[in-house]
């Protein structure tokens, strides 16, 4: 999950009558042109919609709120880590890296018509600084200050050299209309309903089993969108959606789809299609603020347990191959792979992880479970959000693997609202999710390791859940973002992958692909393996805005 990274898998229509509203609001006019039509978009089963449109929180509608309603300076596409000018024209560093202006883009306005000026990013920041909750990406860890010295023109001051602020600032922020927002009483828990933003789309409807948004006709990208509206309906779990894929009631999704190409692809073979590039690494985060997980032979025995090439067979089809002890979402990230690393992969070895248990002081007790040297049997869960099928199938695996080695691991299955909440909280034993990535793989370590980004048990955490707190790993982490050089940026990647590998802070399991399906019957100008534009998929924000006003009708 901004740090938040979706994980979607192929879902059910909550209810009959959903299908219909879809099917009637699928597909082009038929009248020759490239405008118009509505798009029909399924990014994830996560239950019925509530009406939350606040960009900050991971609870929102955040796939049609993210980019598609509220955007960002600039846009980056994490395929290849350029950037493209969006609110913001241009923007230049200072020479020590220790400030950035961005020059904001002339004509902008926010759907109520106010000007998009300045204020409001200013406005944007001060808000997450005062309230942190908000501050997804521990903006303020950094900065030293905002400031606008004209209408136009936005200056952030950093406490060191900061270069990765760029796509926190830049790619991650989604800048809010002071003139609302300013009248807001606690923005931490506001729900938005009727969000006022610059983006593409604004809200054109709402129920809890879909909602709708409409084409801005003030956009300040002249001539688009080409598409009417975005139709998002609400599904629970991933039972039987292949029939409404294969029929084109659906033009956009991230479905986990078991045999894609013959569930999917063979159906239509014309305009049912596919790609699934990887795009960060599914974990097992294990709660390291208590015990047995603060243990690093406990965290070795576990992994050492874990069969991650049935995960990869049995419960993703052999979309998601083991992932390098590393951390590092390869092949895409491989010339920054160190050396040393180049052929290290996970081995299941259960007699080994029985070892590691034994030479920590834990021996088996009368029921077959291991047992510390307090006579605390070695028990715990495994949190998983219901109907994400294949991670509750991984889940399923490793608590297999764990008790044939004597260790007694439930799976806890969780709505998706409690499954976030207690990985924010701290409130778990063990988890199994997604982690963000970016450019490069400083920004997955960051968000994964950095001790900013976490807290004591029972306060939230940002996006480090297993509340790593490590000294040598801050140091390595700031050593690359105060610097510019390659060469030293490298020199810390290579220490962060060394704690991965030897202090398993969290235990990488699979690679975690984007999950990316569309129909061509009633749109093209999809991203693909030939034009990779933007990541695909319907969650990934914001890139989704760039992939939602270029398809058009055929």
């Amino acid at each position: 999950m901004t740090s938040w990274h979706r994980r979607m898998v192929a879902p059910l229509l909550l209810l009959c009558a959903a299908v219909s509203m879809i099917l009637a609001g699928c597909g082009g006019s038929g009248n020759g042109s490239k405008y118009g039509g509505s798009v029909t978009i399924v990014p994830a089963p996560n239950g019925v919609f509530t009406r939350n449109f606040n960009p900050f929180l991971a609870n929102s509608s955040r796939t049609g709120t993210q980019g598609m309603i509220y955007e960002t300076l600039l846009l980056f596409n994490r395929l290849d880590g350029t950037a493209a000018p969006w609110l913001a024209s241009s923007y230049t560093w200072s020479q020590d890296a220790t400030s950035l202006t961005f020059h904001l883009r002339n004509g902008v306005t926010w759907t109520d018509g106010k000007p998009f000026t300045s204020d409001d990013v200013v406005y944007t920041l001060k808000l997450m600084q005062q309230y942190p909750a908000l501050d997804g990406n521990s903006l303020w860890a950094n900065l030293q200050s905002v400031s606008n010295p004209d209408a136009q023109t936005v200056t952030f001051t950093f406490k060191q050299p900061a270069t990765p602020m760029l796509w926190y600032l830049g790619g991650q922020t989604y800048i809010v209309p002071k003139h609302i927002w300013q009248n807001i009483s606690d923005p931490a828990t506001e729900t938005n309903p009727n969000p006022v933003g610059t983006g593409p789309f604004m809200l054109k409807s709402f129920n809890p089993q879909l909602y709708v948004l409409g084409k801005n006709p003030h956009f300040w990208q002249p001539g688009k969108p080409f598409v009417n509206e975005l139709r998002y309906p609400a599904y629970t779990s991933n039972t039987s959606a292949d029939l409404l894929l294969s029929q084109g009631a659906v033009d956009w999704t991230g479905l986990f789809t078991p045999n894609v190409e013959k569930t999917f692809v063979q159906r239509d073979p014309e305009h049912n299609h596919y790609w699934f590039p990887s795009s960060n690494v599914v974990m097992l985060y294990l709660n390291t603020g208590k015990a047995p997980f603060n243990q690093l032979t406990v965290r070795q025995a576990l992994s050492t347990a874990i069969d991650r090439k049935k995960i990869d067979q049995v419960a993703e089809n052999g979309y998601e191959p083991p992932a390098s002890p590393t951390g590092l979402v390869l092949p895409l990230n491989q010339k920054f792979l160190d050396e040393k690393y180049s052929n290290l992969e996970f081995n299941t070895d259960a007699a080994k992880a029985a070892s590691l248990l034994e030479k920590a002081g834990f021996k088996k007790g009368p029921d077959g479970i291991y047992v510390d040297q307090g006579g605390n049997r070695l028990a715990f869960k495994i949190n998983v959000v219901a109907g994400w099928t294949d991670w509750l199938t991984s889940s399923q695996i490793m608590a297999s693997n764990f008790k044939a080695i004597g260790i007694d691991a439930t799976v806890n299955v969780m709505t998706f609202n409690d499954y976030v909440s207690s990985l924010a909280q701290g409130d778990f034993d063990t988890a199994i999710s997604w982690t963000t990535a970016g450019p490069t793989p400083y920004f997955l370590y960051n968000s994964l390791l950095n001790s900013t980004n976490t807290a004591p048990i029972g306060q939230k955490a940002t996006s480090n859940w297993e509340r790593w707190n490590d000294p040598a790993t801050d140091k390595l982490l700031a050593q690359y973002a105060s610097s510019p050089d390659e060469a030293t940026q490298q020199t810390a990647l290579a220490g962060l992958q060394q704690i991965m590998v030897e202090q398993l802070p969290s235990i990488p399991l699979v690679y975690g692909p984007t999950w990316y399906e569309y129909n061509t019957s009633n749109f093209v100008g999809w991203p693909d393996q030939s034009n990779p534009y933007a990541m695909p998929a319907p969650y990934s924000a914001p890139d989704a805005e760039l992939v939602a006003i270029t398809i058009h009708q055929r």
